[in-house]
């Protein structure tokens, strides 16, 4: 028999058993799944112990396309499931957990669904469900913002997470949408980087170098911590890749310039005056541990999802944690100053609003737990303090009577109940300054000038009352009326000590918040203390 026709019959042969395996499902996505079969899904009560929000997302799904499978398909080309399944990978990237997605439950099931076609059935569904729930953590934040932190009061963003998922297969354009939920802001995608280093480096167990308590360290001393903070700041270099952190390696006790220039650049990063001296301040941020910073990467990136997307093309953010206003006009930082925020225990919240006018020479109409707490034992120990601050005595809560003197009133007797108003005169002493940035909100706070310039020096600047003070308050004032320089007029009113009320050309949204990694003006990587204990807080509420 001739060899040739053997040959041909053994390619035919070769031919249908190729065309046989590439018509059978794929192995990775498992056996056929019906339609009814998943509507039938439906009908039982806690399905997959899944909760009855969650099932009624999933069935709204399936209703929007006639219960047709979306991962478990018999297509063998189909990559529908593999991006799924990359995407909920990629959680830990975004500073979330991956075990919240059930990621290795998924994978279980996928080995299991090209046997049976209950695996195949809850494959498809927890996929879904997956999917639909780390789309909206990514949008919106992963957890509800006021219960995380109880001082945040910004409406978290709304987002149809089903809306959103079903419109992504219906256009064929998955991989692009899902790429597109998290803030694309650069301060996220920043920290993001950032958080990618650090997870590597805890992959590796790299621990900080713990640094002895000592007293202050300034350059030109001699201490034995020294060589433990160059192998620190060295570990800071691997870490963030700031030039000024590549300093020699040597065992010198001594403080030297090289090192003093890596410090400043230290305390700088971690938003401490710039001094080069080491002190307290400087060994506690030396002394975060890389799984700390870690966590407060993950608890920051989740506060920028908690904030609107769409923030304005001009601005202001106040951010409480780092002491620092900035000012935002068409994304770029245009105005940057120093602030003084809230004592802990009269620590400013989480808000936004929109700033409507101005007051030059404002009066101080004093709260009355201030006039009760700061104000009447300072009254008490000197009978002329209020004269002196040009504060004036009010009965019966009424502001609009005749001011008493306070001479006559025999302040020693007043205990619990204060039952008077103070009101503080416009000028150089009056605790607003010369200007008062007014805008609606709950919390009776505003933005203001103060006599107290030389309080912008300190590292921790929590010294107000819950309102923010202002570095640089003409310079924000002239942005907020559009302006390059102040108006002369403006100017005139302010020096005539008369109390006027300026009102904006058009509203200017603010977002007071509390973020404590950021990224400043230069896109450089800040850090700031946990001053009020919201990251904590937070954190524990996370199980983060």
């Amino acid at each position: 028999m001739p060899r040739y026709p053997l040959k041909n019959l053994s390619l035919i042969f070769q031919f249908f058993c190729c065309t046989f395996f590439l018509l059978i499902p794929s192995i990775s996505h498992a056996l056929i799944i019906e339609a009814k079969a998943i509507e039938q899904q439906f009908s039982k009560s806690a399905s997959f112990g899944l909760n009855k929000t969650d099932t009624a997302d999933l069935q709204r799904f399936y209703t929007a396309r006639n219960y047709q499978p979306v991962w478990v398909t018999p297509e063998p080309g189909s990559s529908l499931l593999e991006i799924a399944f990359t995407f909920i990978a990629n959680a830990e990237s975004e500073g979330l957990d991956s075990h919240d997605y059930h990621l290795q439950q998924l994978q279980q099931l996928q080995q299991q669904a090209s046997q049976s076609l209950p695996a195949a059935i809850e494959l498809e569904i927890r996929t879904t469900h997956a999917l639909l729930i780390l789309a909206r953590d990514l949008s919106r934040g992963r957890f509800t913002a006021a219960k995380a932190d109880e001082d945040w009061h910004i409406p978290q963003p709304a987002f149809d997470a089903v809306t959103f998922l079903h419109g992504a297969i219906k256009t064929n354009r998955l991989q692009q949408s899902l790429n597109d939920l998290s803030p694309k802001q650069p301060s996220y995608q920043l920290l993001k980087q950032t958080l990618a280093r650090y997870q590597k480096l805890a992959s590796s167990h790299i621990e900080w170098v713990h640094i002895p308590s000592a007293p202050s360290i300034r350059p030109g001393d001699t201490h034995t911590n020294i060589p433990l903070i160059r192998q620190r700041i060295a570990q800071a270099y691997a870490a963030d890749g700031i030039d000024d952190y590549h300093i020699a390696p040597t065992a010198s006790e001594h403080y030297d310039d090289e090192l003093v220039t890596a410090i400043q650049a230290f305390q700088a990063q971690h938003g401490l005056n710039t001094d080069g001296v080491i002190g307290k301040n400087t060994i506690r941020a030396l002394n975060v541990p890389l799984d700390r910073k870690i966590r407060q990467l993950r608890i920051n990136m989740e506060r920028l999802r908690w904030l609107p997307r769409n923030l304005g093309e001009r601005y202001v953010l106040v951010n409480t944690a780092g002491f620092r206003l900035t000012v935002i006009e068409k994304d770029k930082p245009v105005l940057d100053m120093r602030i003084i925020v809230g004592r802990d225990y009269r620590s400013t919240p989480t808000f936004n609003g929109r700033l409507s006018h101005m007051i030059l020479n404002p009066y101080w109409n004093v709260p009355d737990s201030i006039a009760r707490k700061d104000l009447l034992p300072k009254q008490q120990s000197d009978p002329s303090h209020f004269t002196s601050l040009n504060i004036k005595v009010f009965p019966n809560h009424n502001r609009n009577g005749e001011a008493i003197d306070p001479d006559t009133i025999d302040w020693q007797t007043i205990k619990h109940r204060f039952p008077y108003v103070l009101r503080q005169d416009p000028g150089k002493n009056n605790a607003l300054g010369r200007i008062k940035f007014m805008f609606s909100n709950s919390f009776d706070i505003y933005l203001h000038d103060t006599p107290s310039k030389s309080l912008f020096q300190r590292d921790i600047r929590t010294f107000s009352s819950g309102c923010i003070r202002l570095e640089k308050p003409l310079e924000f004032a002239a942005f907020a009326l559009g302006k390059q320089e102040l108006p002369e007029k403006f100017l005139a009113d302010l020096e005539s000590s008369q109390t006027t009320t300026v009102y904006l050309p058009k509203p200017l949204p603010i977002y007071l918040v509390y973020i404590t990694a950021w990224i400043d003006e230069q896109e450089k990587l800040r850090f700031s203390p946990d001053i009020y204990d919201r990251d904590m807080r937070a954190l524990r509420y996370a199980r983060w």
